[in-house]
């Protein structure tokens, strides 16, 4: 580390001998520490359905006896979880997309806040919109968060009162 006593502590800092864990001008915490090709290629990877935390609520409500439909297309918002019956859908939310209050996964970004923010208000605009509309045809409505789905019996309690009973066929029933 070379050492100049006019400089400043940041400056300091980043004259620091090159590690590829310390960066190497002050203002590269400031920008992205991978390519935009490889961010693009992470960004392109995070999947709209079919996430880790749909998996394990799917996987929870089968074994509680209920069955269902999924990403019902003609319904607003294309729920993950749709009990057409009962008249009930379930969204499973991640908690950075969607804003889960006071969750410690719902941070924003340093870089382009702006452009996170926009992203974000949108997202939670749609959702807001798409619960609305639901609610509007008659539809009750369950928003299970990502952090929630790390709980299964929390989380079983949670859908069981929501959903009320399992409803069994006539087969299951004389079995």
């Amino acid at each position: 580390m070379t050492h100049d006593s006019n400089a400043s502590g940041s400056e300091r800092l980043w004259r620091q001998s090159p590690s590829p864990h310390v960066s190497a001008s002050p203002i590269d915490h400031l920008m992205d520490r991978i390519s935009p090709e490889r961010r693009s290629e992470n960004m392109r990877a995070i999947r709209g359905r079919d996430t880790r935390p749909e998996r394990i609520v799917r996987s929870l409500l089968h074994t509680l006896g209920y069955r269902y439909r999924t990403h019902l297309a003609r319904l607003p918002g294309r729920p993950d979880v749709v009990f057409t019956r009962r008249r009930k859908a379930v969204f499973v939310h991640g908690c950075f997309w969607h804003r889960h209050p006071g969750c410690t996964k719902a941070y924003t970004p340093k870089s382009r806040q702006d452009f996170w923010q926009r992203k974000f208000e949108g997202n939670v605009a749609r959702d807001e919109a798409a619960i609305r509309a639901l609610e509007n045809d008659g539809w009750s409505v369950l928003i299970v968060w990502e952090c929630e789905a790390a709980n299964p019996d929390r989380l079983a309690h949670t859908l069981t009162n929501f959903l009320g009973p399992p409803i069994y066929s006539a087969r299951e029933i004389n079995d």
